[in-house]
Parts: C-alpha cells; sequence; structure tokens
C-alpha cells in the first residue's frame, strides 16, 4: 500500500528509503535506467516526503524519454520543497523535451536567479531563450496562406560542381543504383555528397510524397518477402548492416522503414539521404513512414537541425521540414496488417477512412489522430492511460482487439520504443514493435531487429542484431547537453 504524502515518517524507514535511493543511483551511474526507476519508486514507496527522490526518479524517466513522467516527478519535488532548485532544472529539461520553451524559460530563469554563479544553468537559460525569440519571431511574419515554399526559393540550377568534386554524381538529374551504391560508400568513407543534388533529392522527394496518400495501401504478392525496420535514429552503420544483413533495397527486395531516421545519432544527414535515395530510385516498392522525430521541434532538439546545418546550410535545415510534413503517416500491407509508428487512440470507432482523410501536411499537433499515430505507446492493462511521453496515450489490449474489430485487421506493428531484443510482441500477438536502432544512443545495450513477412500468411519473423563500430563522432543534440544533468543525490 503506498504511503500518503507528508505522513510521519519512522527513522527506520527513512534510513532504508535512503538505502533504497543510493542502488538507484548506482544503477542510473550504470546507464540501467529502468532499474533505477524501479529502486527510486521503491525509495518513493517508503518514504513519499523527499523531493530528492522525485528529483532523481525525472532524471530517470528523461534518460528513457518519458517526458510526462519526468514533469510530473520534478513538479512533485518542488511542491514538497519550493528552495529545491534542481527539481526547477530537471522541470525545465521535461518542458524542453516536449517542445514547451516557453514554461522551461520560467523554471531555467528561477535556477539563474537561485544560482546567479552557475554557468550550466546560465548558458541554458540563454539558449532557451533564443529559441523562444525565434519562435515568436516566426510567429509574427508566419502568414500560412501565403508563406512561400522553401523548395519554391532554392535556385538549383545556379549551384555549380567544383571540378574536384569526385564523389557520387546524378545521371540526368535521376537516381539510380550506381549513384546510390557510390553514396553508399562515400558515408561510409565519411565522405560528403554535393548540395547541388542533396538539395535535388529533396526536392524530388517531396513531390513524390505530396502525390502520396496519408494511408499507404501495400499489396505483397503471396511467396515475396517484405521487410519492415524501426526507428534508425541517424544510426548510419547499423543502416548499413541491416542491408549486410538482409540484402539492399530492390524491386523484389521491398522495405518499409517505419519513421525517426533522424535525430540522436550522428550521422543523421546519411541515413535520410540513403534512405530518400532508395524512394526515388524505387518509389513502388520502397516506403517510408513519418515518426515523431521528423518534425522541427524534435530536429531542433535532438541534433539533426544542428547536423544539417553544419553539413549543408540553414536553408535546408528548413527545406527537411517541409519534406517531412508530407511523409505519408500509415500503411495497410494486404489489407491485413496495420503500421504506424507510435500508435492507436484516445477514443475507439477510428477507422482506416479517418486515417485516409488526415490532412499531414503540418507540424504534428499535440492532440488528435496525427499525434497519436506518431506518440502513442502499448500497456499491458487494459482500458487507456496518460501517455508516460506526455504526448499521445497509453493503449491496452483491449483497445486494440477492438480497433482490429472495427477494420478487419490481424495486427498492428508500430516502433517508436527501445526494446531490449530490438522487438517485442504485446497484446496476445495483435501488437508488435519493432526498433533497428541497437545500442541507442551509444548506451541502452540493446539489441536491433526488423521483422520479415510474406504476403500468404503475413506471419512476422523476426531477425535481432547488435550495433556494429562507428567513427566516433557527438551528436549535435542540444538535448543531450541538456540532459547531461551533473548531479544525483
Amino acid at each position: 500500500m503506498s504511503i500518503s504524502s507528508n505522513s510521519i515518517i519512522s527513522e527506520a524507514d527513512a534510513k532504508r528509503a535512503e538505502s533504497v535511493k543510493e542502488e538507484a543511483n548506482v544503477y542510473f551511474k550504470k546507464g540501467d535506467f529502468n532499474k533505477a526507476i524501479e529502486l527510486y519508486s521503491a525509495a518513493i514507496e517508503v518514504n513519499p516526503n523527499v523531493a530528492v527522490y522525485y528529483g532523481n526518479r525525472s532524471i530517470a524517466y528523461l534518460k528513457t524519454e518519458c517526458y510526462g513522467y519526468a514533469l510530473s516527478d520534478a513538479t512533485k519535488a518542488i511542491d514538497i520543497d519550493k528552495n529545491y532548485i534542481k527539481g526547477y532544472y530537471r522541470r525545465a529539461a521535461a518542458h524542453m523535451c516536449l517542445g514547451k520553451f516557453k514554461q522551461a524559460l520560467r523554471d531555467f530563469e528561477a535556477v539563474v536567479k537561485a544560482r546567479p554563479q552557475d554557468t550550466d544553468a546560465r548558458l541554458k537559460f540563454q539558449e532557451c531563450r533564443k529559441i523562444v525569440k525565434k519562435l515568436a519571431f516566426e510567429k509574427a511574419i508566419a502568414v500560412d496562406d501565403t508563406k512561400k515554399s522553401i523548395a519554391d526559393s532554392i535556385d538549383f540550377e545556379s549551384m555549380a560542381i567544383e571540378d574536384e568534386y569526385n564523389g557520387p554524381a546524378l545521371e540526368d538529374g535521376k537516381v539510380t543504383l550506381k549513384f546510390m551504391t557510390d553514396l553508399l560508400e562515400t558515408y561510409k568513407n565519411q565522405g560528403k555528397l554535393h548540395r547541388k543534388y542533396a538539395y535535388k533529392i529533396l526536392l524530388d522527394v517531396k513531390q513524390l510524397f505530396m502525390s502520396l496518400p496519408s494511408l499507404v495501401e501495400v499489396v505483397i504478392g503471396d511467396n515475396d518477402k517484405f521487410t519492415v525496420c524501426g526507428d534508425i535514429h541517424g544510426q548510419f552503420y547499423d543502416l548499413m548492416n541491416i542491408f549486410d544483413l538482409n540484402g539492399l533495397p530492390s524491386e523484389t527486395n521491398p522495405y518499409l522503414f517505419n519513421g525517426d531516421f533522424v535525430d540522436r545519432g550522428s550521422f543523421s544527414v546519411e541515413c535520410i539521404f540513403v534512405l530518400f535515395g532508395f524512394k526515388l530510385l524505387y518509389p513502388d516498392t520502397f516506403y517510408m513512414a513519418r515518426g515523431n522525430h521528423e518534425s522541427q521541434t524534435m530536429n531542433q532538439m535532438y541534433g539533426f537541425e544542428g547536423e544539417v546545418k553544419a553539413k549543408y546550410t540553414s536553408q535546408m535545415a528548413e527545406l527537411f521540414t517541409e519534406v517531412y510534413n508530407w511523409l505519408p503517416l500509415t500503411h495497410c500491407l494486404n489489407n491485413r496488417v496495420l503500421v504506424m509508428h507510435g500508435g492507436l487512440f484516445s477514443k475507439d470507432g477510428v477507422t482506416l477512412d479517418d486515417l485516409r482523410k488526415i490532412d499531414r501536411n503540418r507540424q504534428p499537433p499535440e492532440e488528435g489522430l496525427m499525434c497519436e499515430l506518431l506518440w502513442s505507446d502499448p500497456q499491458p492493462t487494459y482500458g487507456r492511460a496518460t501517455s508516460k511521453r506526455g504526448v499521445g496515450v497509453q493503449f491496452g489490449p483491449d483497445v486494440t482487439s477492438n480497433f482490429l474489430k472495427t477494420n478487419k485487421l490481424d495486427y498492428i506493428i508500430r516502433s517508436h520504443e527501445v526494446k531490449n531484443d530490438g522487438y517485442e510482441v504485446a497484446h496476445d500477438g495483435k501488437c508488435i514493435t519493432v526498433f533497428s536502432a541497437p545500442n541507442y544512443c551509444d548506451s541502452m545495450g540493446n539489441k536491433g531487429a526488423f521483422i520479415t513477412l510474406k504476403g500468404k500468411d503475413m506471419k512476422p519473423q523476426f531477425t535481432t542484431f547488435e550495433a556494429v563500430p562507428h567513427p566516433n563522432v557527438k551528436p549535435m543534440a542540444y538535448a543531450n547537453a541538456l540532459l547531461n544533468l551533473p548531479f544525483l543525490m
């Protein structure tokens, strides 16, 4: 039974809770954040009156991307102790991760006022203030109906190819198999695609995505193999390992990459140009779905925007945002399996027609069908619950079953969550998670996986794999610095 907050705790229980907290800190420092969360929760169960326990669990939740839970814990810590400055710091971090920059700024300001000599806090406050000012400026000048497309403003023809450039080249402006094999080798050797070809790929793939519906129907022949991959997150060398294990994409080796191609990893630019290149080469057998990280806010926070600016230009970063807005949201395989990045919905009765009608050319909203397709997660218990991420919803096996019955489907495939084995089968086999970024963030120790199935029976087969070595290049994520918080207590 939980002990209510502000209850009187015996000295023995206080010591026991402190001991459990110290054990949790050890697991946190080892990078086993889930075990740390379990132990911080145990300490709170014994003594719910200590702000530090909630504060420490908050940072562990941040590390596992449970931003909603992190926000709740940080707020609880502040409620217990208004002078617990680290609570404001962690709440600011949670707000930042959720793209709630104004709320984050207020908490960073509180930290700076309390600790005027804290250089790290001041830097984070200044960075957050810059983002708030930038967003305010963009809102002030934006006129949605008349805003000119970045794609329309690019003077592609004036871009010269320098004589010394010896990298991959489009043939008559088109992606070919030779171009793709050259591109893979160039990227393996840490080379760079010329900006003219990069812009051309983005402009062409935008037009291709614009021609597609929000829900794409995929037909798989009885004896044909079809592969579904989950999150890649800028892990280029692990993406190459998938192709080594399962073959390059082709007209007879179709793939669906299920969102979150970028952010977190150090080679997001390389990953996305490889994927977009294959999409242009095989438009009818290579599929891509939008994830929650194909958005401007997430790209600002988790590294992709900074990587694009460093390797190319700010203009290209804006163009990527336009392209991502047109990515399809979900795919239906043989009228039997629905694939989306996140999950199901906060209401019953949603039909495939409802998904087809989604107006997706925008940044992901904070609620509704599009949001939930990108952000939701399954839970083992029946019913629905508030999302641990602070966005979307958690849905139980009954929700999955009802959705499948309504739409005459067999099961769903989704991604979005790290799994130790790279995949998880839940909800009586009706909800499958696949995650294809092994040793996520170079720290989680998880395997990656992909799913193959044949059109005749649509039975999923799982291939798991370990991370492969990669050059030591640090990702450019502001969130990485934000979450590198220098304190456990």
